[in-house]
């Protein structure tokens, strides 16, 4: 049952000094729906339009059904984030796009509650999933998109070490309009030993 059980197999845990990064699972839907409820006007700005039952314990369900489907074909690992001082969930972080072969690359996006903005939780969460990605998965690139008005996730991304490459015109659509988005990546050679270790595989 997907609810009792994300995945067959197992999936990551990524623990920090202050969060916990694990995957999504069934039960986490009532303190999930509380939280983007109440950050919904924080959100809305930053995030594709919400549907009419976008919280609803159904649209949850398919979420999770399709946050399954990514994680088994490779193509994604969905992550929640967890305060360690008392579990509760603060927002969520995916590493998506996962491309391999010759490319050997992701791109990561996240959010979180209102509640907990402002503490540098979102960074202790990106400089968890670096790591992961590069010595874990074997990729090579981490890419980024952020909207130029986002201050907040630019100083995130420029404090993670990634850098701008571009301005994407015309890139997402986001709650209901065309927005420009820039670009930024990290490298894994741009990064110390062991992040940046050459020939690090997953």
């Amino acid at each position: 049952m997907l609810a009792l059980s994300f995945l067959k197999r197992d999936t990551p845990v990524l623990k920090g000094r202050r969060i916990t990064l694990r995957v999504p699972v069934g039960a986490d839907y009532t303190a999930w729906a509380a939280l983007r409820e109440a950050s919904r006007g924080f959100l809305e700005p930053w995030e594709p339009r919400w549907a009419p039952g976008e919280l609803e314990r159904q649209a949850w369900r398919m979420r999770l059904h399709r946050y399954r489907e990514d994680y088994q074909h490779g193509s994604a690992v969905p992550f929640f984030i967890f305060l360690n001082q008392n579990g509760a969930l603060a927002g969520g972080i995916t590493l998506g796009n996962i491309r391999h072969g010759v490319s050997q690359s992701g791109q990561i996006g996240y959010w979180v509650g209102e509640r907990h903005a402002g503490r540098g939780l979102m960074l202790e969460a990106v400089n968890l999933v670096i790591p992961y990605a590069f010595d874990r998965l074997g990729l090579h690139r981490i890419e980024a998109a952020c909207i130029p008005d986002n201050r907040r996730s630019i100083r995130v991304l420029e404090k993670a070490r990634f850098t701008r490459e571009g301005l994407l015109k015309s890139y997402l659509r986001i709650n209901g309009s065309w927005q420009d988005h820039y670009l930024y990546a990290l490298i894994a050679s741009d990064l110390p030993a062991p992040w940046g270790r050459p020939g690090n595989s997953a």
